[in-house]
């Protein structure tokens, strides 16, 4: 065969390399999965998530991750469509998803025991349903720590001695300025870059953090020598991941909520040991009568903000049977009326 002949079988050859390229199986293209950490690739919980990476490939799921040290660019970028999932606080993923946006509300989480069986409850195949909201699905969930005043001033250790105080609040948390109004203090609304800040520049008297943000934000020069840290939550801080569903293979969500329920005690031990950390003098107790106002206080302001349409009834109803399992003596827990006739006439 001469070269001519050679040259114009080439397009014919090419078209046959072209049809087999398009018929050999194509590596599925990764998910990427964007994360929040404040400490960026060498946070704690970028670290955690390279697990969860590893654990997805078992699922045959290929995973990329990408980290933020900003929420707000994080947020910005998952409703973009440019992150396939994301882990984002709590009080972000409110937005995506009431339900279990409600686990990071006021009161409802009292103790390490109670988060650590809520974080359990929420990988139950019963309450699959639940995750999906719109067009996106909450495939697991983690906890960040208690939420605590940190205040400039040691005379700030209550909900009370708050009262006419500035504080900072994030400016596209709807649920801040209500809490703030009831409370009587004085909201400044920021976001987390400005948050500290506000309060290491003395412009806000205390702002409320899990202490997994202590260091990173360098609060301690807000707090400097009169300041502290009130032992009382506010609330429990949790990481939630929120994915577009369609992008990953059936069943997936229900694998990564699994999954994320297996990490929950490492998370817990996370933030115990960040909270071990702290220095113990700057712990600010309060007496037992401050404690019963300010939980009736928290209680009080979180019924009007589920009125105002915050807040998920049936999440709340769920959290309520969690505290009541561990804490049968509260006044909550006790039996109603109907409750009592209805048990002592089967």
């Amino acid at each position: 065969m001469n070269l001519l002949s050679h040259i114009r079988r080439l397009p014919l050859i090419f078209a046959g390399l072209l049809l087999v390229g398009l018929l050999l199986p194509r590596p599925a293209a990764a998910q990427l999965f964007c994360v929040y950490d404040p400490l960026g690739a060498g946070g704690d919980y970028f670290s955690l998530f390279k697990d969860y990476q590893l654990a997805a490939k078992r699922w045959g799921v290929d995973i990329e991750l990408k980290v933020y040290t900003d929420d707000a660019q994080l947020d910005t970028a998952f409703r973009a469509g440019q992150c396939d999932m994301a882990s984002m606080i709590g009080m972000r993923a409110r937005a995506f998803n009431m339900f279990t946006g409600t686990v990071d509300a006021p009161g409802v989480i009292e103790n390490w025991v109670q988060l650590h069986d809520v974080m359990n409850v929420m990988a139950s195949p019963q309450l699959a349903r639940f995750m999906v909201s719109g067009n996106t699905e909450v495939v697991g969930m983690i906890p960040i720590g208690p939420d605590y005043m940190v205040t400039s001033n040691r005379a700030i250790n209550s909900l009370e001695t708050a009262k006419g105080k500035k504080v900072a609040i994030m400016a596209w948390d709807k649920t801040q300025p209500m809490m703030a109004e009831y409370f009587h203090v004085i909201p400044v609304p920021t976001d987390i870059p400005h948050y500290a800040t506000l309060f290491n520049d003395g412009k806000v008297d205390f702002l409320t953090v899990p202490m997994a943000l202590y260091k990173p934000l360098e609060l301690n020069k807000g707090v400097g020598t009169q300041g502290g840290i009130v032992r009382r939550p506010l609330f429990q801080f949790t990481m939630q991941l929120v994915a577009y569903p369609d992008k990953f293979p059936p069943g997936f969500g229900q694998k990564s909520r699994e999954f994320m329920a297996t990490e929950a005690d490492h998370a817990i031990s996370l933030a115990r040991n960040l909270e071990s950390q702290i220095d113990s003098r700057l712990w600010v107790y309060t007496v037992h009568a401050e404690i019963t106002a300010w939980d009736s206080g928290m209680r009080a302001a979180l019924e009007k903000m589920t009125k105002a349409g915050y807040f998920d009834r049936r999440m709340l109803a769920l959290l309520k049977r969690v505290r009541c399992k561990t804490d049968v003596d509260e006044p909550e827990c006790a039996p109603s009326a109907e409750q009592t006739q209805n048990a002592s006439h089967p």
